[in-house]
């Protein structure tokens, strides 16, 4: 078996499975579509990302795979796994081992994959030193219902903006807040002023992630605010610049008390996944230079004397 780099001439393969494909990105997914669609294809192109493909050859059916990395971030995430109807191949765990090295190449410290639960690729993705560190579930809540919970307080709810630079600190400092710090390492504070903020009293905060046929949101809300289905409701029915496009809403297992907040609006849920993680480890080379003592220079012994204690 052989794993290299898939380029051109693996076009006729792409076309082949581009619909037997899995994918480990959800909110890429829901976002841009299937990776070796049209769509997905295009973000090949795209300067401020790094994204490689490998096949695995071998005498069965090629095999192969994709990462991505976006510049400046600490993680990346295995994109896709294709043919889906072979995740039992022998090949897979080498193939996932060589697609985390490369995330190592590109200074990425965690390498995160996200799968059903029922997922037959488990097996092979603990083999390759994944590990869950928590669940999450995709909502869609493109169509909401207006409760009795959100009539009274909607009136000063919609104070939902774009998060701007001076809105940074408060935006990482809710997120501390929320997410659990073991998990900081893996879920690093937002670095850049992208999302929706409330502007009323900072305690919500939303990160957005979106594509030509939907809209991903993650959204923190502090355990104390109060009008939380107002919220949300708010944030997903005042969207700028929306397009008739889906809008999806992320919750994972440290903010599970929001997934009855959904049910009650109505939100379609889609199957709870598993979110896994592989520490990516780096060998780090550090000169240091050394002072060498001159050739005439001789150490002298120490000595040592007894302390007599004359009681």
């Amino acid at each position: 078996m052989s794993i290299r780099a898939l380029d051109f001439l693996d076009l006729p393969l792409i076309a082949r499975y581009h619909k037997d494909v899995m994918t480990l990105d959800s909110a890429r997914a829901l976002t841009r579509g299937q990776p070796l669609g049209a769509v997905g294809l295009l973000s090949y192109v795209n300067p401020a990302r790094q994204i490689y493909a490998a096949v695995a050859d071998g005498q069965a059916a090629p095999l192969f795979g994709g990462t991505i990395h976006t510049r400046g971030e600490l993680f990346a995430k295995l994109l896709y796994l294709a043919p889906a109807s072979a995740l039992n191949d022998e090949r897979l765990p080498a193939l996932l081992e060589h697609l985390a090295a490369r995330a190592g190449a590109w200074r990425a410290h965690h390498v995160l994959a996200e799968v059903e639960e029922s997922s037959a690729v488990f097996p092979a993705l603990r083999a390759a030193g994944f590990s869950v560190y928590a669940w999450q579930r995709f909502w869609d809540v493109t169509h909401l219902e207006k409760t009795e919970s959100t009539l009274p307080e909607e009136r000063g709810a919609g104070a939902w903006r774009k998060l701007g630079a001076l809105d940074l600190p408060a935006a990482q400092n809710l997120h501390y807040q929320i997410v659990p710090p073991l998990l900081h390492p893996i879920e690093p504070a937002p670095r850049r002023a992208l999302g929706l903020i409330d502007d009323e009293n900072f305690k919500c905060y939303a990160s957005l992630t979106a594509g030509v046929y939907g809209i991903a949101l993650t959204p923190f809300i502090h355990p104390d605010e109060r009008r939380v289905s107002a919220k949300i409701f708010s944030l997903a029915a005042n969207l700028p610049q929306r397009r008739g496009r889906k809008i999806f809403m992320c919750v994972r297992s440290y903010q599970a008390w929001l997934e009855p907040v959904l049910e009650d609006l109505g939100a379609r849920p889609l199957p709870r996944q598993a979110v896994m993680v592989k520490h990516v480890a780096r060998l780090v080379k550090a000169e240091k230079s050394a002072r060498v003592p001159a050739s005439s220079v001789t150490a002298q012994p120490s000595q040592m004397s007894r302390i007599k204690n004359n009681e």
